[in-house]
């Protein structure tokens, strides 16, 4: 039964009404469900937000303090709602400084749609002021991009927009629009975009290979899957537990696919790639079967490709057929969305349980425990370790959480060690690496589901580089949790050079200013742990806070995150110290 809104949606786009191009992308904006937008204004944009102005109890925009911010903090509501999110800023360095978080969202699939405005029609290629050709210059790092130049144009460009950033692999889009278009009148009508002319983004499935792939797993010894993000982007959680459920299967996942399967599931055997857990890295090259279900592997989870998996028959289940032996040969490539493919797959798949082969996996586990994750957790050390920190966290948050976290040593600890719960827990930047990506995107989290806790996990190095957006938490009172992992180092380049470089710290040691005198100069509370014995309380007064909360932990300078698989080489030569 149709929703009063939908109705009202549907009404509005059947009527013909004479408005400005600025009023139209409003307009379009509401038919698209969207009621939340980050950006900032300036002159080429300025007729859109003049209009915006008169909408604000239909669509609230967030002011953050920089256009990146602006980005990130779209792919954090996005990843954290599975909605598209909206970016908007104007020409020249606004537009320029979108590119970071479009980037960041191509390479991790987080439907996005950017609107930038544009100097007027007639002075394009003229280098007037604060124009820049962001068409080119974003056209290698969007799913799809378009100027506008005329009004009559904006209905079916933003349409389209949302139709190709939302469906298929989702990822950003951006629409350009000149000011000319902005101010001109036009008979304005919506129709929401169905299908676009040469773009499938979901191929058909071929029931043969859903057979064949069958038929490999109900004839493997010791199959393994890895499961990445296209297990939470195709809302497929529920039929990939009971595939691996019927089938016994040990289950491995990418740090983007971290949360679609609870932490505490029996078949889940945790991280692979540079820094995962020992057990699935080393059995990838002594599995028979290797699944590969939603996930593109990227040299990160591969190490060289000239030893990866060379034993085993690969099953590639992907939406993207650009995918497809892209990395690794696939012996049956099943094509599809992974909700539609695995419950396509569900009624071939045999009942099994692969106990001794599981148990392999629970052996290494138990020698990387005594390496590695004992000294992590329960340190004998005096210094406070990124470990034990994120398991004061989940013991206050009982693993219900959204942890955001940026990028470098804290962001692998952050994912080796937390407990999650619930899908859409674990939102990073995986593909591109953006430092400055945590603070924003959890603010973009947290005003998305603001039912959650959302906790920040950030390095000093990487916090520096957004910390402006505190200004968006004191003007919109988000109630993040903001948790500075302190080493005065930008760690995990330090552990680099500490491994591969006869310790030359070269440009890596940080003078850092008083975080704490900067979070309350924005009136956040805040608080400073050096002291193991304060640890656990002042997580727990951070987790009770209704408010927004920072809290600094200086942990140990020089600790290094283990396991670790050296750039070039075999997921087998991985290194526990």
């Amino acid at each position: 039964m149709k929703t009063k809104i939908k109705e009202q949606q549907e009404k509005k786009t059947k009527v013909s009404i004479t408005m400005t191009g600025a009023e139209a992308v409003i307009h379009c904006l509401l038919a698209e469900g969207v009621d939340l937008l980050y950006g900032y204004p300036g002159g080429a944009i300025m007729p859109v937000y003049d209009e915006l102005y008169k909408y604000q109890d239909k669509l609230h925009h967030v002011l953050t303090r920089h256009e990146q911010g602006a980005t990130h903090a779209a792919q954090g509501y996005a990843r954290a709602t599975g909605k598209v999110g909206v970016a908007m800023a104007t020409s020249g360095p606004g537009a320029t400084n979108l590119i970071t978080g479009i980037a960041d969202a191509q390479i991790d699939s987080t439907p996005m749609v950017c609107i930038t405005g544009q100097v007027a029609e007639h002075l394009l290629g003229t280098d007037a002021f604060q124009e820049t050709d962001i068409v080119g210059i974003s056209t290698p790092v969007t799913k799809w991009n378009y100027q506008i130049t005329k009004a009559s144009e904006i209905p079916e460009v933003f349409a389209k927009a949302f139709y190709i950033a939302r469906f298929g692999r989702p990822g950003p889009v951006l629409i350009d629009i000149t000011k000319n278009a902005q101010f001109e009148a036009f008979e304005f009508s919506y129709k929401e975009c169905t299908s676009v002319r040469s773009y499938k983004p979901v191929p058909t499935l071929n029931f043969d290979k859903v057979k064949e792939a069958a038929s490999l797993i109900n004839q493997a010894k010791k199959p393994m899957v890895v499961f990445g993000q296209g297990v939470i982007l195709g809302e497929a959680e529920n039929e990939f537990k009971a595939f691996i459920e019927k089938a016994g299967l040990p289950s491995a996942w990418t740090i983007l696919g971290l949360s679609a399967l609870p932490t505490s599931h029996e078949l889940n055997v945790g991280m692979v790639g540079m820094h995962g857990n020992y057990g699935p890295n080393v059995l990838t090259n002594q599995c028979d079967v290797l699944i590969a279900v939603g996930m593109r592997f990227d040299d990160r989870v591969t190490g060289s490709l000239n030893t990866y998996a060379k034993q085993a028959k690969v099953i590639h289940f992907e939406i993207d057929p650009a995918e497809i032996d892209k990395n690794v040969q696939t012996d049956v490539a099943v094509l599809g969305n992974a909700k539609e493919s695995l419950q396509a797959i569900l009624p071939y798949i045999q009942e099994n349980n692969h106990q001794e082969w599981l148990q392999e996996f629970r052996d290494h586990d138990k020698v990387e425990f005594d390496k590695v994750i004992k000294d992590a957790l329960y340190p004998e050390k005096d210094g406070i370790t990124m470990g034990e920190v994120m398991k004061e966290i989940n013991y206050a948050s009982k693993g219900d959480a959204i942890i955001v976290s940026d990028v470098g040593q804290h962001q692998m600890f952050a994912c080796r060690y937390a407990e999650f719960n619930q899908t859409k827990s674990n939102i990073t930047s995986g593909g591109l690496g953006t430092m400055g990506f945590a603070l924003p995107a959890a603010i973009g989290a947290k005003m998305g589901t603001p039912e959650r806790e959302v906790v920040a996990v950030i390095g000093d190095g990487g916090y520096q580089m957004t910390i402006q957006e505190l200004g968006t938490i004191l003007q919109t009172k988000a109630a993040v949790k903001i948790v500075v992992l302190n080493n005065e180092y930008l760690g995990m380049v330090r552990q680099w050079q500490q491994l591969f470089f006869d310790k030359r710290y070269a440009s890596t040691e940080m003078v850092n200013p008083d975080f704490i005198t900067i979070a309350k100069g924005y009136h956040i509370k805040a608080n400073r742990v050096t002291n193991r014995e304060d640890l656990a309380v002042s997580v727990k007064e951070m987790m009770e806070s209704d408010e927004a909360y920072f809290l600094e932990v200086c942990v140990e300078k020089e600790d290094n995150v283990f396991p670790m698989i050296p750039t070039g080489s075999s997921v087998s030569d991985i290194r526990l110290e």
